[in-house]
């Protein structure tokens, strides 16, 4: 009887301030999940809507441009673009088979949330978040005593954290 492998389907959330380095710590947290063979799914959030599907003048731009819900599926991937917003759930149900779910972004999720800061500390965020990840230039005195202090050059660190924290959804 083959195996059935059993995912640990844990979800944690990043935010902070625009080039604070959510993208750049989330990739190096993918790569060594992914690197130690696990499966991991990303969801950004894009508040702008800037995000475009292909290139101009490609087929599947041209498809979704027409506001239909578009599929493309190549023998290595397939890209879903949707008209319309996704809950957490649609897209945890979507993915279904995962060891981790990192969201960039959507502050309102109620998912465990590390805030990313640089150079300066944005208060906004402190009712949203479990965990700051930042670097020499804050001041640990300046987060509240009940918030969790990561060092945002450490991933392993903020790894064991994640470990520890994460939803199981």
């Amino acid at each position: 009887m083959p195996m059935i492998k059993q995912y640990k389907k844990l979800a944690i959330a990043f935010s902070g301030p625009s080039n604070s380095g959510k993208t750049t710590l989330i990739i190096k947290i993918s790569n060594i999940l992914q690197d130690r063979g696990f499966k991991v799914c990303i969801v950004k959030h894009d508040p702008k809507d800037k995000a475009i599907f292909d290139k101009p003048g490609k087929d599947s731009y041209k498809f979704s441009e027409t506001k239909a819900d578009v599929a493309v599926v190549s023998p290595t991937r397939t890209t879903l673009f949707k008209q319309n917003n996704s809950t957490i759930d649609e897209l945890i149900s979507l993915f279904n088979e995962f060891d981790y779910l990192l969201v960039e972004g959507l502050k309102t999720l109620d998912l465990p949330r590390i805030s990313i800061f640089r150079n300066r500390l944005d208060e906004s965020y402190f009712k949203v978040t479990n965990a700051i990840a930042h670097d020499e230039t804050i001041s640990i005195d300046d987060i509240p005593k009940n918030i969790d202090k990561l060092d945002l050059n450490d991933p392993e660190n903020i790894i064991e954290w994640i470990e520890k924290n994460a939803k199981r959804v």
